[in-house]
């Protein structure tokens, strides 16, 4: 019997399956800084200790993306190691602050699995949570992967797509942020005077900065999330494959836009959902990335005078800046569109 993990194919998953992950990561402040140098990100409650105790946070926390990814790292082994690509995201709530010393374990449900026409691969639906060293629940999300299939002269006759919600309502996304001491949240620092209020819907922002993808940061950056794919970081399996290169992981695009979203979002200090997103074309070493953001919601919070909530439709271009604002129209996406995330924000009011 083999000892190794070839990892999980269409044919291995079923319906209600639950998938307990290994290995469970305490993250550390080098994991901060790590993460830091590779998106440079300056969001100021999640740089500052001081900052973010001045407004009611025992210490910095963990940047929200970085717990998400750290979460999604530990699944892939058994999700996605033998994926053609991740396509999409749904209901994901970011529950508690996670701080430098917590150790974060994962789990996964299959909720769907659709095979493809072509009876290559087929579409695997999980649901998976991100839970702490006290048993808490700090992350929970949806994803879909296509994964390849073991014999594709079978059909399997799967063909069952779960219903998912469109946007998560706004009437809980405060509960991982501590009511907020809005004296100590000096704008100066944070980097810019704009606060909740200060938006409007229909606003279009964009975040004009460049970053352009090494091969040697997104390689680290996929390790720093022991992030297993092949897809991403063996170019002995991928010089063969579609592309001939290693594919650079879709949650660096992420927190890539994220990061540059800081110049007009600066007190955006809090990703508090993601509601949907799709990898819309792949990004490789060497392009530029650029984003850009449209308010389409805004919301009071209920209880909670302190922060309130946007909600961004958050692209992420390459090779294409943003002051046109390419994104999806009638006729299909821009060309140059890599990302299209819809997300939660809170800011303080």
């Amino acid at each position: 019997m083999s000892k190794t993990n070839p990892g999980n194919y269409f044919e291995d998953f079923s319906i209600g399956q639950v998938i307990r992950h290994a290995t469970p990561r305490t993250i550390t402040q080098g994991d901060v800084s790590l993460y830091t140098a590779l998106y440079g990100s300056r969001f100021a409650v999640q740089s500052s200790d001081a900052f973010a105790h001045g407004i009611g946070y025992e210490r910095a926390p963990i940047d929200d993306l970085l717990v998400f990814h750290v979460v999604f790292g530990k699944t892939v082994p058994d999700i996605s190691l033998n994926a053609v690509a991740n396509l999409g995201y749904a209901g994901c709530r970011f529950l508690l602050p996670v701080f430098p010393g917590d150790s974060v374990t994962a789990t996964s449900e299959v909720i769907g699995l659709k095979e493809n026409s072509n009876g290559m691969t087929g579409v695997v639906y999980v649901r998976s949570q991100g839970v702490n060293q006290h048993g808490e629940t700090v992350l929970e999300y949806v994803r879909w992967v296509m994964v390849r299939k073991k014999d594709p002269e079978t059909p399997t006759g799967l063909d069952a797509i779960p219903a998912l919600p469109t946007a998560l309502q706004p009437d809980s996304l405060g509960d991982a942020v501590p009511v907020l001491d809005l004296g100590g949240f000096d704008t100066d620092l944070s980097g810019s005077p704009f606060k909740w209020g200060d938006y409007e819907i229909g606003e279009r922002i964009d975040h004009v900065d460049g970053m352009t993808v090494e091969e040697a940061e997104h390689q680290m950056a996929t390790r720093l999330f022991q992030n297993t794919a092949k897809v991403h970081f063996n170019q002995f399996t991928e010089g063969k494959g579609r592309f001939g290169r290693r594919l650079i992981y879709g949650g660096h695009v992420i927190s890539l836009a994220r990061a540059l979203s800081f110049n007009g979002l600066s007190n955006a200090f809090h990703v508090a959902a993601i509601n949907g997103g799709r990898h819309v074309a792949p990004l490789f070493a060497g392009d530029t990335v650029f984003a850009w953001s449209e308010v389409i919601d805004k919301a009071e919070l209920p209880a909670r005078e302190d922060v309130g909530a946007l909600r961004l439709r958050l692209f992420a271009t390459k090779d294409h800046p943003c002051d046109t604002f390419p994104g999806k129209g009638e006729d299909g996406y821009d060309s140059s569109v890599i990302l299209d995330l819809d997300l939660w924000v809170l800011l303080p009011r």
